[in-house]
């Protein structure tokens, strides 16, 4: 019978996730700090103490896709700063204040988090008023966090070689294509493209397309990079979302910070293969089809998958994702 080894880190854990590799656990000891510590000669080595938090850390998250920490505290703060990257997104790196209250829930957000968050990192935001509209302001740029999730998928797929030199890539029959400037294109079974439908689709995938943090105001909009690049603006959009889902008006509410077209929602209908909307109900919805499997949600976000344990030990009912989202069939 094989030996268990035990190591005591702590007196109590609340919360713990090991490193995509297992070589390093990180773990709360029962208050606002985060250790990280790591295997090295059969010894345990502590590396860090995290120490951003004001009270005890409830859920810790290690990405096996990007290898970041993700945690969450009770005082009410996810230390990934989507709300800086929603900022470097617009061409002013500014926002109005009601535009992301309009999207709070989704971004994961305290109701409070005008008092709470903003005022507590003064080196990140400010507030402004412009034009008698309150505005959130980013206060300093921070080019590691301008790389677009569609680009950190590609490049742990093995789409670089060593030295930076990019793999050769085929387009398959549904217009897939492994390419730096390709997106993860999702048909119905139904959908029957012809033949020039698919070079169509082809030509495009294999374009390429300014950052979607670059100033959209450097861009003539009549360019075909340029329209390809909106479509990275609104893929990164909704990747910044817990849910990969916003309504058609969460969306337009965007229109004049991220320069999206007239035609919104022309636009996103003709790119079915990214995007999925339904019209059930009152209002419309547009999913990332990449983020689902069939109308589940493939990745949680630590914040979801909190909230679903929680109400998993309530006893509250059934906690998977298809009971919430407002529309019928799956997203294929």
């Amino acid at each position: 019978m094989a030996a268990i080894w035990v190591h005591e880190f702590a007196d109590c854990i609340t919360c713990h996730s090991w490193s995509p590799d297992e070589s390093m656990i990180a773990f709360c000891p029962n208050n606002s700090e985060v250790h990280i510590y790591r295997l090295l000669d059969d010894k345990w080595d502590k590396l860090y103490v995290l120490q951003k938090h004001d009270q005890i850390v409830s859920g810790i998250d290690w990405s096996a896709r990007s290898n970041k920490i993700v945690t969450v505290s009770h005082d009410r703060n996810s230390y990934v700063w989507y709300d800086r990257k929603l900022l470097m997104l617009s061409v002013d790196c500014m926002v109005p204040l009601e535009t992301i209250e309009l999207i709070r829930d989704e971004l994961g957000l305290p109701g409070d988090f005008k008092k709470v968050l903003v005022p507590k990192y003064p080196h990140f935001f400010t507030v402004k008023d412009v034009h008698g509209r309150a505005h959130l302001c980013l206060e300093n740029w921070d080019s590691s966090l301008a790389v677009t999730a569609r680009e950190e998928r590609f490049t742990e797929a093995g789409g670089l070689e060593p030295g930076g030199h990019l793999r050769k890539g085929k387009i398959s029959k549904d217009g897939n294509f492994s390419g730096p400037f390709a997106f993860r294109l999702s048909y119905p079974d139904g959908f029957r493209p012809n033949v020039s439908y698919l070079e169509e689709v082809q030509r495009w995938q294999k374009l390429e397309f300014p950052s979607p943090y670059l100033n959209a105001r450097r861009f003539d909009i009549a360019d075909p990079k340029a329209r390809k690049r909106v479509i990275g603006v609104l893929h990164e959009l909704f990747s910044l979302t817990m849910e990969k889902r916003l309504t058609s008006a969460q969306v337009e509410a965007f229109h004049w910070e991220y320069r999206l077209p007239a035609k919104l929602l022309l636009c996103l209908i003709k790119h079915h293969g990214i995007f999925y909307i339904t019209n059930k109900g009152a209002r419309s919805t547009v999913f990332l089809k990449e983020a689902y499997d069939g109308s589940n949600l493939i990745n949680k976000c630590p914040l979801l998958a909190f909230r679903d344990r929680f109400i998993a030990l309530s006893g509250r009912g059934d906690t998977s994702l298809c009971t919430r989202i407002p529309f019928s069939g799956a997203i294929l």
